[in-house]
Protein backbone atom coordinates (compact mmCIF):
# COMPACT_ATOMS: atom_id res chain seq x y z
CA UNK A 1 0.00 0.00 0.00
CA UNK A 2 1.37 3.41 -1.04
CA UNK A 3 0.46 6.24 1.34
CA UNK A 4 1.09 9.78 0.13
CA UNK A 5 1.88 13.01 1.93
CA UNK A 6 0.16 16.04 0.45
CA UNK A 7 3.35 17.33 -1.20
CA UNK A 8 4.11 14.05 -3.01
CA UNK A 9 0.82 12.96 -4.57
CA UNK A 10 2.06 12.77 -8.16
CA UNK A 11 5.16 10.80 -7.25
CA UNK A 12 3.16 8.47 -5.00
CA UNK A 13 0.77 7.71 -7.84
CA UNK A 14 3.69 7.05 -10.19
CA UNK A 15 5.28 4.75 -7.61
CA UNK A 16 2.03 2.85 -7.08
CA UNK A 17 1.87 2.24 -10.83
CA UNK A 18 5.51 1.16 -10.98
CA UNK A 19 5.08 -1.32 -8.13
CA UNK A 20 1.53 -2.34 -9.07
CA UNK A 21 0.45 -1.64 -5.50
CA UNK A 22 -2.73 0.10 -4.35
CA UNK A 23 -2.66 3.81 -3.60
CA UNK A 24 -4.31 4.69 -0.29
CA UNK A 25 -7.00 7.34 -0.08
CA UNK A 26 -5.48 10.02 2.14
CA UNK A 27 -7.17 13.08 3.60
CA UNK A 28 -5.43 16.26 4.74
CA UNK A 29 -7.21 18.53 7.20
CA UNK A 30 -6.47 21.55 9.36
CA UNK A 31 -8.21 22.27 12.64
CA UNK A 32 -9.28 25.79 13.63
CA UNK A 33 -6.29 26.07 15.96
CA UNK A 34 -3.92 25.43 13.04
CA UNK A 35 -3.05 21.82 13.81
CA UNK A 36 -2.87 19.49 10.81
CA UNK A 37 -4.24 15.98 10.41
CA UNK A 38 -3.18 13.55 7.68
CA UNK A 39 -5.20 10.34 7.75
CA UNK A 40 -5.96 7.32 5.59
CA UNK A 41 -9.59 6.36 6.30
CA UNK A 42 -10.58 2.93 5.10
CA UNK A 43 -7.03 1.62 4.95
CA UNK A 44 -7.68 -0.51 8.03
CA UNK A 45 -9.71 -2.88 5.86
CA UNK A 46 -6.96 -3.20 3.26
CA UNK A 47 -5.02 -6.41 2.97
CA UNK A 48 -1.51 -4.95 2.99
CA UNK A 49 1.44 -6.15 5.03
CA UNK A 50 3.65 -3.23 3.98
CA UNK A 51 2.91 0.47 4.00
CA UNK A 52 5.15 2.73 1.95
CA UNK A 53 4.76 6.32 3.13
CA UNK A 54 5.92 8.75 0.43
CA UNK A 55 6.36 12.31 1.66
CA UNK A 56 8.78 15.04 0.70
CA UNK A 57 9.28 17.22 3.75
CA UNK A 58 9.16 20.61 2.06
CA UNK A 59 7.57 22.36 5.05
CA UNK A 60 6.98 21.94 8.78
CA UNK A 61 3.45 20.75 8.02
CA UNK A 62 4.83 18.13 5.63
CA UNK A 63 7.13 16.84 8.36
CA UNK A 64 4.18 16.44 10.71
CA UNK A 65 2.04 14.78 8.03
CA UNK A 66 4.80 12.23 7.52
CA UNK A 67 4.89 11.33 11.22
CA UNK A 68 1.09 11.09 11.32
CA UNK A 69 0.91 8.82 8.28
CA UNK A 70 3.57 6.53 9.73
CA UNK A 71 1.51 6.27 12.91
CA UNK A 72 -1.68 5.68 10.92
CA UNK A 73 0.01 2.80 9.10
CA UNK A 74 0.98 1.23 12.42
CA UNK A 75 -2.53 1.83 13.71
CA UNK A 76 -4.11 -0.19 10.91
CA UNK A 77 -1.66 -3.01 11.45
CA UNK A 78 1.02 -2.75 8.76
CA UNK A 79 3.73 -5.25 9.62
CA UNK A 80 6.36 -3.14 7.88
CA UNK A 81 6.48 0.61 7.38
CA UNK A 82 8.90 1.96 4.79
CA UNK A 83 9.31 5.71 4.61
CA UNK A 84 10.32 7.33 1.34
CA UNK A 85 11.48 10.93 1.77
CA UNK A 86 12.15 12.00 -1.84
CA UNK A 87 13.31 15.41 -0.65
CA UNK A 88 14.50 15.56 2.94
CA UNK A 89 13.96 18.97 4.45
CA UNK A 90 16.70 20.23 6.78
CA UNK A 91 19.21 17.83 5.23
CA UNK A 92 21.58 20.71 4.48
CA UNK A 93 21.70 21.55 8.18
CA UNK A 94 23.94 18.54 8.76
CA UNK A 95 26.22 20.19 11.32
CA UNK A 96 26.07 22.78 14.06
CA UNK A 97 27.00 26.05 12.35
CA UNK A 98 28.02 27.64 15.63
CA UNK A 99 27.93 26.99 19.37
CA UNK A 100 24.42 26.33 20.62
CA UNK A 101 22.99 25.42 17.21
CA UNK A 102 21.26 22.07 16.67
CA UNK A 103 22.19 19.52 14.03
CA UNK A 104 18.74 19.83 12.49
CA UNK A 105 19.18 16.99 10.00
CA UNK A 106 19.92 14.63 12.88
CA UNK A 107 16.91 15.83 14.88
CA UNK A 108 14.61 15.31 11.91
CA UNK A 109 16.08 11.90 11.10
CA UNK A 110 15.56 10.69 14.65
CA UNK A 111 11.93 11.80 14.60
CA UNK A 112 11.29 10.01 11.30
CA UNK A 113 13.07 6.88 12.57
CA UNK A 114 10.65 6.52 15.46
CA UNK A 115 7.77 5.44 13.21
CA UNK A 116 9.38 3.37 10.49
CA UNK A 117 11.43 0.27 9.78
CA UNK A 118 13.41 1.64 6.86
CA UNK A 119 14.05 4.94 5.09
CA UNK A 120 14.82 5.85 1.49
CA UNK A 121 15.75 9.33 0.33
CA UNK A 122 16.81 10.65 -3.06
CA UNK A 123 20.16 12.35 -3.70
CA UNK A 124 20.59 14.02 -0.31
CA UNK A 125 22.89 17.04 -0.29
CA UNK A 126 25.31 15.00 1.82
CA UNK A 127 25.25 11.19 1.78
CA UNK A 128 26.22 11.19 5.46
CA UNK A 129 22.74 12.32 6.54
CA UNK A 130 21.63 8.70 6.15
CA UNK A 131 23.81 7.89 9.17
CA UNK A 132 21.59 10.10 11.36
CA UNK A 133 18.65 7.69 11.13
CA UNK A 134 18.18 5.07 13.83
CA UNK A 135 16.85 2.55 11.28
CA UNK A 136 18.42 1.34 8.02
CA UNK A 137 18.52 4.27 5.60
CA UNK A 138 19.85 4.57 2.10
CA UNK A 139 19.95 7.13 -0.67
CA UNK A 140 18.66 6.50 -4.17
CA UNK A 141 20.56 8.05 -7.06
CA UNK A 142 18.23 9.63 -9.60
CA UNK A 143 20.79 11.93 -11.26
CA UNK A 144 20.69 9.92 -14.48
CA UNK A 145 17.05 10.93 -14.93
CA UNK A 146 18.13 14.54 -15.46
CA UNK A 147 19.08 13.72 -19.04
CA UNK A 148 15.58 12.57 -20.02
CA UNK A 149 13.93 15.98 -20.66
CA UNK A 150 16.94 17.50 -22.43
CA UNK A 151 16.68 18.18 -26.17
CA UNK A 152 18.04 15.29 -28.21
CA UNK A 153 20.07 17.58 -30.48
CA UNK A 154 22.29 19.50 -28.06
CA UNK A 155 25.29 20.99 -29.86
CA UNK A 156 28.61 19.57 -28.55
CA UNK A 157 27.22 19.74 -24.99
CA UNK A 158 29.08 20.57 -21.82
CA UNK A 159 27.66 19.35 -18.50
CA UNK A 160 28.68 21.65 -15.68
CA UNK A 161 28.16 21.48 -11.93
CA UNK A 162 28.28 24.61 -9.74
CA UNK A 163 31.16 23.07 -7.73
CA UNK A 164 33.28 19.93 -7.61
CA UNK A 165 31.07 18.48 -4.85
CA UNK A 166 28.24 18.00 -7.32
CA UNK A 167 30.41 16.77 -10.17
CA UNK A 168 29.00 13.25 -9.88
CA UNK A 169 25.55 14.57 -10.77
CA UNK A 170 26.91 16.21 -13.94
CA UNK A 171 28.71 12.98 -14.82
CA UNK A 172 25.58 10.89 -14.31
CA UNK A 173 23.52 13.24 -16.47
CA UNK A 174 26.17 13.24 -19.21
CA UNK A 175 26.47 9.45 -19.14
CA UNK A 176 22.70 9.07 -19.40
CA UNK A 177 22.58 11.58 -22.25
CA UNK A 178 25.32 9.68 -24.06
CA UNK A 179 27.57 12.54 -25.18
CA UNK A 180 29.34 15.61 -23.89
CA UNK A 181 32.13 16.97 -21.72
CA UNK A 182 31.99 17.41 -17.94
CA UNK A 183 33.41 20.24 -15.84
CA UNK A 184 32.57 22.43 -12.85
CA UNK A 185 32.74 25.96 -11.51
CA UNK A 186 34.95 26.92 -8.61
CA UNK A 187 32.59 28.20 -5.91
CA UNK A 188 33.51 30.24 -2.85
CA UNK A 189 30.76 30.92 -0.30
CA UNK A 190 31.25 34.23 1.51
CA UNK A 191 28.00 34.05 3.48
CA UNK A 192 24.66 32.28 3.56
CA UNK A 193 23.50 34.37 0.61
CA UNK A 194 26.70 35.49 -1.15
CA UNK A 195 28.52 33.03 -3.43
CA UNK A 196 31.35 33.79 -5.85
CA UNK A 197 31.73 31.65 -8.97
CA UNK A 198 34.97 31.36 -10.90
CA UNK A 199 34.42 30.42 -14.56
CA UNK A 200 35.58 27.06 -15.79
CA UNK A 201 38.46 26.77 -18.24
CA UNK A 202 36.28 24.73 -20.60
CA UNK A 203 35.56 26.55 -23.86
CA UNK A 204 31.79 26.87 -24.11
CA UNK A 205 31.63 29.28 -27.05
CA UNK A 206 29.05 28.09 -29.57
CA UNK A 207 28.20 25.04 -27.47
CA UNK A 208 25.10 24.06 -25.50
CA UNK A 209 25.68 23.90 -21.75
CA UNK A 210 23.71 21.92 -19.19
CA UNK A 211 24.17 23.15 -15.61
CA UNK A 212 23.27 20.42 -13.12
CA UNK A 213 22.88 20.35 -9.36
CA UNK A 214 21.19 18.38 -6.61
CA UNK A 215 18.94 21.27 -5.58
CA UNK A 216 18.02 24.74 -6.77
CA UNK A 217 16.78 26.72 -3.78
CA UNK A 218 16.82 30.49 -4.34
CA UNK A 219 18.35 30.25 -7.83
CA UNK A 220 20.94 32.96 -7.11
CA UNK A 221 24.01 30.76 -7.57
CA UNK A 222 22.58 29.08 -10.65
CA UNK A 223 21.57 32.42 -12.19
CA UNK A 224 25.12 33.66 -11.71
CA UNK A 225 26.44 30.59 -13.51
CA UNK A 226 24.03 31.12 -16.40
CA UNK A 227 25.11 34.75 -16.78
CA UNK A 228 28.79 33.79 -16.84
CA UNK A 229 28.16 31.16 -19.49
CA UNK A 230 26.28 33.68 -21.63
CA UNK A 231 29.21 36.08 -21.38
CA UNK A 232 31.52 33.27 -22.53
CA UNK A 233 29.44 32.71 -25.67
CA UNK A 234 27.48 29.58 -24.84
CA UNK A 235 24.93 28.82 -27.54
CA UNK A 236 22.23 27.83 -25.05
CA UNK A 237 22.14 27.12 -21.33
CA UNK A 238 19.82 24.53 -19.81
CA UNK A 239 19.40 24.06 -16.06
CA UNK A 240 18.45 20.73 -14.53
CA UNK A 241 18.35 19.50 -10.94
CA UNK A 242 17.05 16.65 -8.82
CA UNK A 243 15.21 18.83 -6.29
CA UNK A 244 13.55 21.92 -7.83
CA UNK A 245 12.79 23.86 -4.66
CA UNK A 246 12.76 27.15 -6.65
CA UNK A 247 11.80 29.30 -3.69
CA UNK A 248 10.38 32.79 -4.08
CA UNK A 249 11.47 34.36 -7.41
CA UNK A 250 14.03 31.71 -8.39
CA UNK A 251 12.40 31.02 -11.76
CA UNK A 252 12.40 34.73 -12.59
CA UNK A 253 16.09 35.02 -11.66
CA UNK A 254 17.00 32.15 -13.95
CA UNK A 255 14.84 33.40 -16.80
CA UNK A 256 16.34 36.90 -16.56
CA UNK A 257 19.82 35.34 -16.59
CA UNK A 258 19.04 33.84 -20.00
CA UNK A 259 18.33 30.17 -19.33
CA UNK A 260 16.74 28.23 -22.20
CA UNK A 261 14.81 25.84 -19.96
CA UNK A 262 14.64 24.58 -16.38
CA UNK A 263 14.05 20.92 -15.62
CA UNK A 264 13.62 19.01 -12.38
CA UNK A 265 12.28 15.74 -11.02
CA UNK A 266 9.15 15.15 -8.95
CA UNK A 267 10.94 14.84 -5.60
CA UNK A 268 9.55 18.36 -5.21
CA UNK A 269 6.46 18.79 -7.35
CA UNK A 270 6.77 21.96 -9.39
CA UNK A 271 5.81 23.11 -12.88
CA UNK A 272 9.35 22.23 -14.02
CA UNK A 273 9.12 18.63 -12.72
CA UNK A 274 9.43 16.96 -16.10
CA UNK A 275 10.65 13.52 -15.04
CA UNK A 276 9.74 11.09 -12.25
CA UNK A 277 12.12 9.34 -9.86
CA UNK A 278 9.55 6.58 -9.31
CA UNK A 279 11.51 3.97 -11.34
CA UNK A 280 14.60 4.46 -9.17
CA UNK A 281 12.61 4.30 -5.93
CA UNK A 282 10.66 1.26 -7.06
CA UNK A 283 13.91 -0.52 -7.86
CA UNK A 284 15.08 0.02 -4.29
CA UNK A 285 11.75 -1.20 -2.89
CA UNK A 286 11.43 -4.42 -4.86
Amino acid sequence: MIVSGSASQVLAAELAAELDEPLASVEYERFPDGEVLASAPGVAEADADRAVVVASTVSSDAHLELLQLQDAAREWGAEEVVTVVPYMGYSRQDKAFEAGHPVSARAVARAVSSGTDRVLTVNPHEEAVCDFFDVPAESVDAAGRLADPLPANLNDPVFLSPDDGALDIAESARDAYGAGEVDYFEKVRHSGTEVELTPSDTDVAGRDVVVTDDIIATGSTMAGAVEILGEKGASGVFVTCVHPMLASNAVTKLSRAGVEAIYGTDTIERAVSKVSVAPEISGALR
